[in-house]
């Protein structure tokens, strides 16, 4: 099937603002690429189509099939992929949910522009597209700060209950069981009346945003999403693929002496690069799957990257696709991502899943799929799953940490709360 494009240039808006101005409508999606919005970011809404799928075999199958013209984007939740270690676990979500749009906003923060695209079967059918996408350009509000949306949460698991998760998993590794794993815990709570997810996006993106921050909207599912982890890529013209493993973290300090010193710990952390090393190893073994044979490489061990509230160590490990690599090949030979499983990944899994309820989407993955063919996902944590039933807005969010041997219980504990402050702050206001 022929697609014809229709393109137009606009001035700069900020594509938090356009999203602002069409937050009521169906599939509302906002990617701000870049956390400032200095980088490439997508608002787009109405999708020619939206469906959810369960499956047993191939996550990412769904993507093969035929589709309309347009920009696709896609959730994966964690479970989908952790399957094949834990069997199958009961979960509200669907495995897989992809829709297409045939109308996109497409944001260029450094070169301050915007451009209208409409997809189509033919010239009057894009046109009529790009003019949908012109639309919400032009109705582009001021963001504006929302009061805190939801109540207090609950935690499902105390303090005392994960200091003893991660002793067992520390116990497991020095039993040779494994060699780290990802141990979370959970908050859940609901919003207030006449609250809706998009307030908690918003509150995020003006107050902590991150480069992978986004919102998506379709039917009674939301997700709103504070990564700062890129999860893989794929340059369709180049084959250039690259993930960015996260494995690392510190609170920000409090005055710039004690940032200064909380990074240096971080970067000199013997406990911490370790851990950061295991997960390349493992994304390295996972690119080998798609890359031609010799072009997998790491270009960045150990880089330091400072974000609102965190300090994180970043790697970045590349590889070039082999002919015939598309989205559905990439993402199945690297889902779920090494950084929130652990190593070996299989294992990892399952002594994820003896301790915890099933993830959702969080740790699961984002994904944006040009016409081009091009991929780019990001790694759901500092995330939100809400759920919309008659009583309102039920949410859920997790964070969790990496344990290695030498994992301290209390230590782990305390980046869990690190991770999940942005969160808290973006819910229910200042930390209490």
């Amino acid at each position: 099937m022929s697609t014809v494009e229709a393109r137009k240039v606009l001035a700069w808006r900020d594509p938090l603002g356009v999203a602002c101005g069409i937050r009521g409508l169906e599939g509302l999606v906002c990617l701000l690429t870049g956390g400032d919005r200095a980088g490439r970011s997508l608002v787009a809404a109405e999708p020619s189509d939206c469906g959810e799928h369960r499956t047993m075999d191939r996550v990412f199958a769904a993507l093969d099939g035929a589709q309309g013209p347009g920009h696709r984007v896609g959730l994966a939740s964690y479970d989908a992929g952790a399957r094949p270690a834990t069997g199958v676990r009961p979960s509200v979500w669907p495995d897989l949910t992809v829709a297409t749009y045939p109308a996109v906003l497409l944001f260029d923060g450094e070169a301050r522009s915007v451009e209208a695209v409409g997809f189509g079967r033919d010239r009057d059918e894009a046109e009529a597209h790009r003019d949908r996408a012109e639309v919400w350009w032009a109705g582009a509000e001021t963001p504006r700060l929302p009061d805190p949306p939801s109540t207090e949460p609950v935690v499902d698991m105390d303090d005392a209950a994960y200091r003893v998760a991660v002793a067992d998993v520390v116990d497991r590794i020095a039993a040779g069981e494994l060699f780290q794993a990802n141990i979370a815990r959970s908050w859940s709570g609901r919003l207030m009346s006449g609250a809706e997810p998009f307030d908690v996006f918003a509150r995020l993106s003006l107050t902590t945003a991150a480069p992978y921050a986004a919102y998506w909207h379709t039917g009674s599912r939301a997700v709103v999403s504070n990564s700062p982890e890129l999860f893989v890529s794929m340059d369709a013209a180049t084959h250039r693929v690259e993930t960015r493993p996260i494995k690392g973290t510190r609170p920000r300090g409090l005055t710039p002496v004690q940032d200064a010193a909380l990074s240096q710990a971080l970067s000199a952390s013997a406990k911490d690069r370790a851990e950061n090393l295991m997960i390349v190893d493992l994304m390295r073994n996972d690119l080998a799957r798609v890359c031609q044979p010799g072009s997998v490489r790491v270009e960045a061990l150990f880089d330091l990257e400072n974000h609102p509230t965190v300090h994180h160590l970043v790697s970045r490990v590349s590889g070039r696709a082999t002919d015939g690599t598309g989205a559905s090949e990439l993402l199945e030979a690297t889902f779920p991502p090494g950084s929130i499983t652990g190593a070996p990944k299989h294992q990892a899994m399952k002594v994820i899943a003896a301790h915890e309820p099933p993830r959702g989407p969080w740790c699961g993955t984002l994904f944006h799929v040009e016409p081009s063919g091009s991929v780019q996902a990001s790694v759901l944590i500092r995330t939100i799953g809400l759920i919309r039933d008659a009583a309102g807005w039920a949410w859920s969010a997790s964070a969790g940490a990496g344990i290695v041997a030498d994992s301290d219980p209390e230590s782990e504990r305390i980046e869990t709360e690190v991770k999940f402050a942005a969160l808290r702050r973006a819910l229910y206001g200042p930390d209490r």
